[in-house]
């Protein structure tokens, strides 16, 4: 595509850097400027401390790959079949034809960079050829570059993909991925977990890379393998790289780090650093990620000519498939000395806060997340309230860049770029979020669906929410959710229900 030519200009013009760092699986208050009491998080409060602190921000779903195609497209993931956790070898989730975040601003002139965590699948509808032309993906729908894990860090295959390629393949060690059968000859977690240097919990038993039992079935590519302990050094060096490359021209980055993502394996600086195990440590080194990207902008003095969003995309979970001390990190954390004094008789961590469930949860410890926006000299620091899902990026930002969307693109998408500059705090009139069942959350209210299912995920130990009832909560007065009140609101009942399902009916949301 033509890129209109774009200097970089002076703090407040409408086409400043954009830097969309998203985090897997951090919980509301797995971050100290968000009350994590146990855990201390210095370069993510500087970032908040030097922008707006959203309290009622919203990951549109509960598991990553739906937040990530909606973050991405302005789209409830619920709308397209097929959006639920996907496979490691899954086709591209997104329409090439679908207006993103990364399109749209390569038609308003920048650059347009993805690197990390994908879980969008690739490829055609059979699938990705891991050892030829990987496409359709990432460049098909509106990123110049990428360089990305294609999946998660638990699932095959265990390679980086960068412009259509895996790197490092050798031509001659081709790789073969499956996820109903198994192939090849490497060893399973589950018929030889004496080769596991990280034991599993549940499932988490098919081919082992590296020591670890992986989901899915894998062999071949043994030079393309990434190093679990080195995940977060690649990546961060690829991003800093990315705006080094690109400072003298409006650019977007996705940066969206696998921490902290099972298997937990933190950079050799960063073990044992936070006395709450692996989960803890890999805390401290996405926020070491967090701030790094911000030396590098200020390096390059770029920081004030930058938007720098941070989110999370779902709630937390502490066993998620693997036995690595973070259960027993979170609810006894282990003295620490930090700033030269020693922390002892730490109180248990809670990642969710004050919110009932977490990742896989329809209640608000599910999608309620961190959501920080920086824009020093723009921005003027303090906390909003405002009602605001992730979903609204893409109308914000074209709002902000000049960009006239179609009538179709990001039907779910609500500009909302006086609230993320902190000019107002009136955001949403509602919003959706998505478990098993949906919910939806208007003004102090919300009215979750019934929904047959189990009432809690025994594997990881998190209440879904699923219940053949209607459940409706007012968050002013109970933001834990302990206390459905359907039945002494009918009325709110009947009305936030026939809402939801026009919202769903109509096809979008976006006015």
């Amino acid at each position: 595509m033509h890129l209109p030519v774009l200097a970089q200009k002076s703090n407040g013009n409408a086409h400043p850097n954009i830097i969309i760092i998203y985090a897997d699986d951090l919980g509301y208050a797995d971050v100290s400027c968000y009350g994590g009491k146990s855990i201390s998080t210095p370069n993510i409060d500087q970032l908040a401390s030097r922008g707006l602190l959203f309290t009622n921000a919203h990951a549109t779903a509960s598991t990553c790959t739906p937040s990530r195609f909606s973050i991405l497209t302005g789209k409830y993931a619920w709308r397209k079949e097929g959006t639920g956790i996907a496979r490691g070898n899954a086709h591209l989730l997104i329409d090439t034809n679908r207006v993103t975040v990364a399109s749209m601003l390569q038609q308003a002139g920048y650059y347009t960079g993805a690197v990390g965590k994908w879980h969008l699948g690739l490829g055609p509808l059979e699938g990705p050829d891991w050892n030829g032309i990987i496409a359709p993906g990432p460049n098909e729908i509106g990123f110049n570059h990428y360089f990305l894990m294609p999946a998660t860090p638990d699932r095959v295959p265990c390679v980086y993909v960068e412009d259509h390629h895996v790197v490092n393949l050798d031509p001659t060690d081709p790789i073969t991925v499956d996820y109903d059968h198994p192939v090849g000859n490497w060893p399973t977690g589950k018929d030889h977990p004496e080769l596991l240097k990280m034991k599993s919990s549940h499932g988490h038993d098919n081919t082992i890379i590296n020591g670890i039992g992986r989901i899915g079935w894998m062999t071949g590519g043994k030079a393309a393998l990434w190093t679990d302990s080195t995940i977060a050094e690649v990546m961060l060096g690829k991003a800093i790289s990315f705006i080094e490359d690109h400072k003298d021209h409006p650019f977007f980055l996705y940066f969206a780090s696998h921490d902290i993502h099972v298997p937990r394996v933190p950079g050799r600086q960063f073990v044992g650093k936070s006395g709450m195990g692996a989960r803890g440590d890999e805390i401290l080194e996405l926020d070491w990620e967090v701030g790094e990207i911000v030396k590098t902008l200020k390096n390059l003095q770029l920081l004030d000519n930058t938007i720098i969003v941070f989110s999370s995309d779902n709630g937390p979970v502490l066993d998620d498939g693997y036995v690595d001390g973070a259960v027993e990190g979170a609810l006894h954390p282990k003295p620490i000395t930090l700033k030269g004094k020693t922390l002892a008789n730490r109180p248990a961590h809670l990642p969710a806060g004050p919110y009932r469930g977490g990742k896989y949860s329809i209640f608000d410890g599910g999608t309620k997340v961190p959501f920080i926006v920086s824009w020093p000299g723009t921005i003027k620091p303090g906390k909003s309230n405002a009602l605001i899902s992730q979903a609204d990026l893409l109308s914000s930002f074209a709002s902000l860049t000049g960009v006239q969307l179609k009538a179709d693109d990001g039907p779910d998408s609500f500009d909302m770029i006086n609230v993320l500059l902190g000019k107002t705090e009136k955001g949403r009139k509602n919003l959706v979020e998505q478990g098993n069942p949906l919910a939806l959350v208007e003004g102090n209210w919300k009215y979750i669906e019934p929904h047959k299912g189990p009432k809690v995920n025994k594997n990881v130990n998190i209440e879904l929410g699923n219940d053949l009832n209607p459940q409706l909560y007012d968050l002013n007065k109970d933001p834990g959710e302990k206390n459905n009140v359907a039945s002494q609101y009918p009325d709110k009942v009947k009305q936030m229900a026939n809402e939801l399902e026009k919202i769903k009916a109509d096809g979008r949301s976006r006015e």
